[in-house]
């Protein structure tokens, strides 16, 4: 009988980062796709995320709503909370053989608690990498919880082996995030209007010399300095004087004090050259971002999908600290002066060249053939070397 493979979708970033794993694993003779999706992927004020994964032909098992208003540290333990009792009813009912979880958010913490106390096998994609943030504890915490490794990096790999995984449990798969941004180097071409297919807030851009992209989350363990991160940026950004597209960050402790820092400064500035979004398609983004001059913030896209297409990137601040990266991102602290300099300094070299840090474009079928030849237990012991 096929494997019966539970997929768990929290936020925007953690469905691009696993749907061409999806779409291998719906297409995989021996494996059945089941998707839940849950938390602020679900809710239309981070982008309705949901929405597009209907819309690219997915099928949704289960919808779980877990996100309490707040976003701060009490919150987001409470979300956690909540996320293990409802996803503890769901893996019940679905009966899965194995569970995949995404990457590092505090939402994966509760499908890994959930299915490893149920004795449901847990598949971790995107492990052993280092960061900053409550991220780091997060996702080494999943690692020791998980049965299977799909990580990006042969680095990765190295370091979850040396957190004690058996090594015939961890597999070098890249990031399925990367097989999407290969299909848009293949077809550059941006065929759409983001103004008219996305909306957004602001006036249209004339982006025909030449624009930005922000993307800047509140980095938790920061959560109290968000607004004052952000304003650095909207400052920096504002001396630029490039039409700049932004993007809403997530829903993390902070995201509020980011969220007002940006409304103030458009009342009090009234800035002409600045429109935001909520969220795009996968392929629509990467177009967009390979478009751009330059991408400043601290999203991990700007680590991974655009060092493997050339996009010049400012990381700001330590929310990616730590992290393999390529040459085309530059890392500066949260200085609005700081971040100009290096923003000019960045587009005056153009297109950077491709690096594979994170895979070539092959991931999402390498995730679906190890859930589907992998050995699946639910017990182990910590491998000493």
């Amino acid at each position: 009988m096929a494997r019966k493979v539970c997929v768990v979708i929290t936020a925007r970033p953690s469905y691009s980062r696993i749907r061409t794993a999806l779409a291998a694993i719906r297409d995989h003779p021996d494996l059945e796709l089941q998707v839940v999706v849950a938390a602020s992927a679900l809710l239309d004020r981070y982008g309705h995320a949901v929405g597009q994964i209907e819309a690219d032909g997915f099928s949704v098992d289960s919808h779980v709503y877990t996100l309490i208003e707040g976003e701060n540290p009490t919150t987001m333990a409470k979300s956690t909370g909540l996320g293990l009792l409802e996803l503890a009813s769901v893996f019940d009912e679905l009966r899965p053989d194995v569970v995949v979880t995404v990457a590092d958010r505090f939402e994966t913490m509760a499908t890994a608690v959930a299915a490893s106390y149920m004795n449901i096998p847990l598949a971790h994609v995107q492990g052993g990498e280092i960061t900053g943030s409550i991220d780091e504890k997060v996702r080494h915490a999943v690692t020791k919880l998980s049965d299977l490794h799909m990580v990006s990096t042969a680095q990765a790999a190295d370091f979850v082996v040396r957190m004690g995984e058996e090594p015939s449990a961890v597999h070098v798969t890249g990031c399925p995030s990367i097989d999407i941004a290969a299909e848009v180097a293949r077809v550059p071409e941006m065929d759409f209007d983001p103004f008219e297919r996305y909306g957004g807030v602001g006036s249209a851009l004339d982006l025909a010399d030449g624009y930005l992209v922000v993307m800047q989350h509140p980095v938790t363990t920061e959560h109290e300095m968000a607004r004052a991160h952000v304003e650095e940026t909207l400052h920096a950004v504002a001396k630029i004087d490039l039409p700049t597209l932004w993007f809403w960050p997530n829903p993390d402790a902070g995201t509020d004090g980011t969220s007002n820092g940006i409304r103030a400064f458009r009342e009090n500035h009234r800035p002409t050259n600045l429109h935001f979004f909520k969220n795009m398609a996968p392929t629509d983004f990467l177009r967009l971002l390979l478009g751009a001059r330059a991408l400043a913030g601290n999203s991990s896209v700007g680590i991974r999908e655009c060092s493997f297409l050339g996009v010049p990137v400012v990381n700001i601040g330590s929310r990616q600290q730590g992290r393999e990266r390529g040459t085309n991102v530059v890392d500066v602290p949260h200085d609005s002066t700081e971040i100009a300099v290096a923003l000019e300094d960045r587009m005056t070299k153009g297109r950077m060249p491709s690096e594979a840090v994170y895979g070539n474009g092959t991931a999402g079928q390498q995730v679906a053939a190890v859930l589907a030849n992998a050995p699946l237990q639910t017990t182990k012991r910590l491998t000493y070397r």
